[in-house]
């Protein structure tokens, strides 16, 4: 099966202290050498105590931080010879939702105006349908259209991470990774949600990069796992 994404030899090292004249005094190997492949539709969960650099992977892969060494190929182009445009056109088809789902959403805006903001951003949308397909999106991860006018302090823990859900598919995207979605959410709900992210998974064909130190999270969603020290 030919890979929706291909990582090789990926290397961050960060500046761990400096000299009273200002020259590096250590480095931090933050990641060093990680490889792995994710194909379209299937899951892999990047696994590993905290600290090991599973999040920085994470972010190096969306390039939010520039790798030092090693490639990325994202449908078989190479993802870090992107200039600005196709990286905007990259981060449409691929997104992440965040451990904490509270502070992923913008507290001044209602629900609307959260899942409207990528519509308009990347113009997928017509301006006059966007309610609806708002709509759609909640409808889509379990919630009522009629929430859409809530902040999201008017929600529970679970229904704020269903929101951050529809946020990340409303740009229709082919890849999404999942930083720790469900540690932050009560034992009871998080069943639910990977529920949800399965369920979404066999209907839209998503790849997951699903990074996590809980296995029995793991054993319950992932098809290959990937182990960082």
């Amino acid at each position: 099966m030919t890979a929706l994404l291909e990582v090789e030899g990926l290397v961050k090292h960060s500046v761990a202290g400096r000299t009273m004249f200002g020259r590096a005094a250590g480095y931090v190997k933050a990641v060093d050498g990680v490889s792995f492949r994710v194909e379209a539709g299937k899951t892999l969960a990047l696994v590993g105590e905290s600290g090991c650099g599973k999040s920085t992977v994470s972010r190096l892969v969306l390039r939010l931080i520039e790798p030092d060494a090693g490639q990325i190929r994202f449908e078989g182009r190479d993802l870090r010879a992107f200039d600005a445009n196709a990286l905007r056109s990259f981060r449409r088809d691929a997104q992440i939702i965040f451990q904490d789902p509270y502070a992923s959403l913008n507290p001044r805006m209602t629900v609307g105006q959260i899942l409207t903001e990528p519509l308009a951003l990347h113009d997928l949308v017509p301006a006059p349908r966007r309610r609806e397909r708002v709509e759609e999106l909640l409808r889509l991860v379990g919630l009522e259209p009629r929430f859409a006018r809530r902040y999201p302090h008017e929600f529970s823990g679970g229904q704020r991470q269903r929101i951050a859900i529809a946020r990340a598919l409303a740009v229709e995207p082919k890849l999404i990774i999942c930083d720790e979605p469900v540690s932050a959410l009560d034992v009871s709900i998080r069943s639910q949600i990977l529920n949800l992210l399965r369920d979404l998974q066999d209907r839209l064909g998503l790849a997951y990069i699903f990074v996590s130190h809980d296995l029995a999270v793991v054993k319950h969603i992932a098809d290959r796992v990937a182990v960082m020290n």
